[in-house]
């Protein structure tokens, strides 16, 4: 069943527009009395198409789901801008495995330089990829892609989350396994947990000092060194089986 992501939502009855209401008729040619599933605010629901016009589709509650799949904790991917379309993969794949923000930061070691004029289409398209990555993996939240930082900005964007850790490739190399593996360990339904991940050719030290200075902790991600767009989905997974398979 077709899921969306649906903001007008009165009395049990989504009245769902744009690029939604076309996918509906035009692409998957659902008629009146079809059934969709709509997510507002968290919350999803068996809906049924009561309604087609030019302008919107409405569709009536069935049924609201009860089950959550969200992880039990709020973690936001912290990314320095990597080349090409690599930070779209990351949100891509973060969202299916439960990510609920994504932060761009440019890095010192960031080939990319943020272009300002093509910076609200660029985000905007980021945020497209997160809400349909969302509707396929069947979360009731899509992450909220961010525009770009400088690390400044970004420290203090920081300032509110539980636990703070940077994956610092010296620290794998040194053989580093216990931070992670304690902070999931303590860390609580409803926490917010930061991983800040480098570019290619990861952070500088002066970075992570900055960063440890304003209460982040470094940690390694196991014994191999990873890409700057695979490091974020192996905390995710480590994330999500802490979380959710070993509780």
């Amino acid at each position: 069943m077709q899921r969306y992501f649906v903001n007008d939502l009165r009395d049990d009855t989504f009245y769902i527009s744009q690029d939604d209401r076309h996918h509906i008729v035009t692409v998957m040619r659902l008629k009146i009395g079809d059934q969709i599933i709509c997510v507002n605010n968290g919350r999803s629901a068996i809906c049924a198409i009561e309604e087609i016009t030019d302008d919107q589709v409405v569709a009536e509650v069935v049924k609201w789901e009860e089950e959550s799949v969200e992880l039990p904790v709020h973690v936001a991917i912290a990314s320095g801008l990597p080349k090409g379309d690599k930070l779209e993969w990351i949100i891509q794949k973060g969202t299916e495995l439960g990510a609920s923000t994504f932060i761009p930061f440019t890095a010192s070691r960031s080939v990319v330089k943020w272009d300002e004029k093509k910076a609200a289409k660029k985000v905007e398209r980021w945020n497209k990829i997160a809400k349909e990555a969302a509707e396929q993996s069947h979360r009731q939240i899509s992450p909220e892609v961010q525009s770009p930082v400088s690390l400044k900005q970004f420290i203090a964007l920081a300032k509110d989350y539980d636990y703070k850790l940077i994956a610092f490739e010296e620290d794998a190399k040194q053989g580093e396994i216990a931070v992670l593996h304690s902070i999931l360990k303590d860390i609580e339904k409803g926490q917010s947990l930061l991983f800040v991940f480098g570019p290619e050719g990861g952070l500088t030290n002066e970075e992570v000092s900055i960063l440890k200075e304003n209460g982040f902790q470094s940690c390694g991600l196991g014994p191999r060194i990873l890409r700057a767009e695979t490091a974020p989905l192996y905390a995710l997974s480590a994330v999500s089986y802490q979380t959710e398979l070993m509780r």
